[in-house]
C-alpha cells in the first residue's frame, strides 16, 4: 500500500481538499503532497481524493461566563491509501482559552496552543504557499495546533477536541462564538452538524439572541436555558454566535453596538425581555375571537378553527375576559358582554356547533368586536379568516378606515390569513395599524397549531404601549415602528442607528395594569469596532419597513430610492432589488433607474390576493423581523442567461460590508468605478501583508479571493494575480 503524507488543516475543525489550489469538502483545508517514488519518477503523482466530514457535533456547556466548549469530529479516507497531516483549530480573537485536550479515537494526542502572533506566521506561510487567502479570515486569532494520527484507506478517525475559556461580558451581554465559517474553503455541503448550548447562572436570564443562525430556545427556568441549532446537507456561511443577558429586574434590557467610521454612523441592537415566569404584575386582558365561518371553511379549516378557539379559551387567565363573534353574510357574538374567564367552558358546546356557511362580511364582524372594548384593559382581537369580503362593505380601503375610526388605543389586532385565497392588504394593514402582526397559514398547515403556537406567546403581558428614549447619543431609525408589547417569556429585538458613541441611559416605559411604569438602564454605545453583523441587519430590517410601506400605502419614489440604496450599500438582496446583482455596473445611473422601476413594479403592482400575494407579503414581513443578517440560501435571481442562480454564488459579506463577483473579482459594493481609480496589489506580496498590518479589519475581505477590490478610507485597492 502506499502511503501518501498530506497535510490536514482543519480549519474550524472541519476538512476541505484543494479547490484550484486546493478544492472543497467540509469545512478544512487539506494539502496534497505527491507520493514518494525513485527518482527518475515513472509514474504520475497520485492526488488524494476528498477526505470527507461525515460529522460534527459541538456541545458548550457554561456556568455564569466559563465556558466550556466540546467538538467532535468523524473524518473519513475514501482513499487506497494511508492519509496523516496536522490539525489547526483557530480560536475566536476574544476567548481566553484556559485549558484544552485533545483526542483520536479515544487516545490523548499532544496539542499546542499557539498566541495570535504565531498563529499569524503560520496563516501567512500557507496563504503563501497554497496562493489561497481562505484563513486570512482568522488573521488576529490564535490557535489549537496538533499532529493527527495517519487515517487507513476507507476508515474514519474520530477527532474531540474540548476547550474552556472566559467569556467577555459588555452592557449587560454575554457573548459566545464558535468558529464555524465554511463558505470560504468549500463548495460541499456537510453531511450533518449540530450546535447545542446549555447556560447556566447565578443571575435571573433575560434575553437570548443569535445573530448567526436560526435557533431553538428551550427556557427550563429563569436561571438557564438551551440553545440549539442542527442542518444536513448545508455550507455553514457564518461564525456560530451567541448573545444572552442577564438582569435582577422584572425587564432586563441590554444593547449590542457598533460604529462604522467609513459610514460616519453607529448601529445598535436592543435586547429586552422579561423574566419567563409569570409574576403578580401580569397584565389582566379581554380577548375577543372573530371566527371566519363563510362557506370557504368548510371541512378541515372550521374543524381546526373550532379546536384553536378551544385552546385560546383553555388558556385564558384568571382575570381576563372573553367573547367569540362567529361572521358569515351576517355577524353573531356568543355574548352581548365580555366575559369572565371562569365562564369559558360554557362556551365549549356553543363553538362545537359552528357551522360553515353563507358570504363574508369583515366590515360588520369587526365594528361589533370593536363595540364591545372596555377602555382601560388590553384587548387582543384575533381575527381568523380564509378569503376576501363578499358581503356588506366590500372595499378594502373603506373598511380599513372603518376599522380605524372605531379602533380604541387599548386594542391589539392580530389577523391570521388562511389558505391562499386572503386579501393580504386588508390583513396586513389591519395587523400593522392596530399594532398587531398577520400569520399566514398557507395550505397543508394547521389552523390550530398556529393559533395556539401564537397565542401562548401573548397570554401574558408585562408592559404594554413600549416606548424607548436615550438620554446621552442621538438615535434614530429605530425598527421594528411602532415597538410592539412585551409578554412574559418573549423578547424585543430592535435596532436603530446612532450619531456617535458614548454613554447612555436608555429607558423603557409603557403602562402594566393602566398605570405608567418605566424601565432605566445605564449603557455604553462604543466609539469604534464592536458586532459587525449590526449594520446589515439594521438596513434589512429598514428595507422591510420601507417596503411594507410602499405595499400598504402605494408608491412613492423617495422610498423606492431609500430602498436602492440600502439594498446597494449594505448588499441586501430581496425579491425587489435582486435585479441590481445583475448589472455589471450596480452603482450606474442606468443600472439604479431600471431597478427603482422593476421595484415600483413589483411592490405598489403586486397582487392582493392569491398566492404569489401571500408570498410577498410573508418575505417582507421576514425582512422586517429579520434577525439574522445573513442572505438566506433560497434567495435566488435569474442571470442575464435566464438561469436561477444563487445569492451566495454571487454576493459575500466581509466584516461590515457586502461584495458581488464581477468578471472573477470580488468588488465591494462602495466602489464607484466612475469615481474611483484602483491602487493595485500584487496577491500575497510583501506590500498585501503590509497593507494587511496596517488595516487589520481588512482580512475578511482579502480572504475572500485572489482577485478582490476593497475601499478603504475612501480608497479602492484591488488585489490581483495578473503579472
Amino acid at each position: 500500500m502506499v502511503r501518501i503524507p498530506i497535510t490536514f488543516l482543519f480549519v474550524l475543525g472541519l476538512l476541505i481538499s484543494p479547490l484550484a489550489s486546493f478544492s472543497a469538502q467540509g469545512q478544512g483545508v487539506v494539502i496534497p503532497e505527491p507520493p514518494i517514488c525513485e527518482v527518475p519518477c515513472t509514474t504520475e503523482p497520485l492526488i488524494a481524493d476528498q477526505v470527507e466530514i461525515r460529522s460534527q457535533r459541538v456541545e458548550v456547556e457554561i456556568s455564569d461566563q466559563v465556558a466550556t466548549t466540546h467538538v467532535s469530529q468523524i473524518f473519513h479516507n475514501p482513499n487506497d491509501w494511508v492519509a496523516e497531516g496536522t490539525y489547526v483549530f483557530p480560536v475566536p480573537p476574544d476567548a481566553a482559552i484556559s485549558g484544552f485536550s485533545m483526542t483520536v479515537d479515544g487516545e490523548p494526542v499532544e496539542a499546542k496552543l499557539l498566541d495570535a502572533g504565531e498563529a499569524r506566521a503560520i496563516y501567512d506561510e500557507i496563504v503563501r504557499k497554497l496562493r489561497d487567502p481562505a484563513l486570512l479570515e482568522y488573521l488576529g486569532s490564535g490557535l489549537i495546533q496538533a499532529n493527527v494520527f495517519p487515517i487507513p484507506a476507507g476508515e474514519d478517525r474520530e477527532i474531540a477536541l474540548s476547550y474552556s475559556q472566559i467569556l467577555p461580558a459588555e452592557n449587560g451581554l454575554t457573548h459566545y462564538r464558535y468558529p464555524f465559517n465554511a463558505q470560504p474553503f468549500t463548495a460541499t455541503p456537510l453531511q450533518n452538524v449540530s450546535i447545542h448550548v446549555a447556560v447556566s447562572s447565578n443571575e435571573p436570564l433575560r434575553a437570548v439572541y443569535s445573530p448567526t443562525h436560526d435557533i431553538a430556545v428551550d427556557r427550563t427556568s429563569d436561571m438557564a436555558f438551551a440553545a440549539g441549532y442542527e442542518a444536513t446537507e448545508v455550507i455553514p456561511d457564518s461564525d456560530f454566535e451567541l448573545f444572552w443577558s442577564v438582569s435582577p429586574g422584572d425587564v432586563g434590557a441590554s444593547v449590542v453596538s457598533y460604529f462604522d467610521p467609513s459610514r460616519d454612523q453607529g448601529y445598535f441592537l436592543l435586547l429586552a425581555a422579561p423574566g419567563i415566569e409569570q409574576s403578580t404584575d401580569i397584565v389582566a386582558k379581554d380577548v375577543i375571537v372573530v371566527l371566519d365561518t363563510s362557506g370557504s371553511m368548510e371541512g378541515e379549516k372550521i374543524e381546526q378553527a373550532r379546536e384553536a378557539l378551544l385552546y385560546v379559551l383553555d388558556h385564558l387567565n384568571p382575570d381576563d375576559r372573553f367573547n367569540i363573534v362567529e361572521f358569515s353574510t351576517g355577524a353573531r357574538e356568543y355574548s352581548r358582554d365580555l366575559l369572565p374567564a371562569a365562564n369559558a367552558s360554557e362556551a365549549i358546546p356553543w363553538v362545537e356547533r359552528l357551522e360553515a356557511t353563507g358570504g363574508t362580511d369583515i366590515n360588520l364582524a369587526l365594528l361589533n368586536a370593536l363595540d364591545m372594548v372596555q377602555p382601560g384593559r388590553p384587548t387582543m382581537l384575533l381575527f381568523l379568516t380564509d378569503g376576501v369580503a363578499t358581503e356588506g362593505e366590500q372595499d378594502t380601503s373603506r373598511i380599513i378606515g372603518n376599522i380605524a375610526d372605531a379602533a380604541p388605543s387599548n386594542v391589539r389586532l392580530f389577523s391570521f390569513g388562511v389558505g391562499d385565497d386572503v386579501d393580504t392588504i386588508l390583513l396586513d394593514t389591519l395587523s400593522s395599524e392596530q399594532h398587531g402582526r398577520t400569520t399566514y397559514v398557507r395550505p397543508g398547515q394547521a389552523l390550530n397549531e398556529a393559533v395556539s403556537g401564537f397565542y401562548s406567546g401573548i397570554t401574558a403581558p408585562v408592559l404594554a404601549d413600549v416606548e424607548l428614549t436615550v438620554d446621552g447619543v442621538t438615535v434614530e431609525d429605530i425598527y421594528p415602528a411602532p415597538l410592539p408589547d412585551l409578554f412574559a417569556g418573549s423578547q424585543l429585538v430592535a435596532l436603530g442607528a446612532y450619531r456617535a458613541g458614548g454613554d447612555a441611559e436608555i429607558t423603557l416605559s409603557g403602562e402594566v395594569n393602566g398605570a405608567p411604569a418605566k424601565f432605566t438602564y445605564p449603557v455604553t454605545f462604543t466609539a469604534h469596532g464592536g458586532s459587525d453583523f449590526l449594520p446589515r441587519l439594521w438596513a434589512t430590517r429598514k428595507i422591510g419597513y420601507l417596503v411594507n410601506q410602499i405595499r400598504l400605502h402605494g408608491e412613492n419614489p423617495e422610498l423606492i430610492d431609500a430602498i436602492i440604496d440600502l439594498s446597494l450599500e449594505y448588499g441586501i438582496v430581496t425579491p425587489y432589488t435582486s435585479y441590481l446583482i445583475t448589472e455589471d455596473d450596480i452603482r450606474s445611473d442606468a443600472a439604479r433607474e431600471r431597478a427603482a422601476d422593476m421595484a415600483a413594479s413589483e411592490i405598489a403592482g403586486a397582487p392582493s390576493v392569491g398566492s404569489v400575494a401571500v408570498d410577498r407579503a410573508q418575505s417582507v414581513q421576514q425582512l422586517a423581523d429579520a434577525e439574522q443578517a445573513m442572505p438566506a440560501p433560497q434567495a435566488t435571481f435569474v442571470s442575464e442567461t435566464g438561469e436561477e442562480v444563487s445569492a451566495a454564488e454571487v454576493l459575500r459579506y466581509a466584516g461590515s460590508n457586502a461584495f458581488v463577483l464581477r468578471d472573477g473579482v470580488w468588488t465591494d459594493t462602495r466602489y464607484n468605478p466612475e469615481a474611483m481609480t484602483t491602487i493595485d496589489l500584487a496577491f500575497a506580496s510583501d506590500e498585501y501583508f503590509a497593507l494587511l498590518d496596517e488595516h487589520p479589519d481588512l482580512a475578511p475581505a482579502f480572504a475572500l479571493g485572489q482577485n478582490v477590490i476593497v475601499v478603504v478610507d475612501g480608497e479602492a485597492y484591488r488585489t490581483t494575480t495578473d503579472d
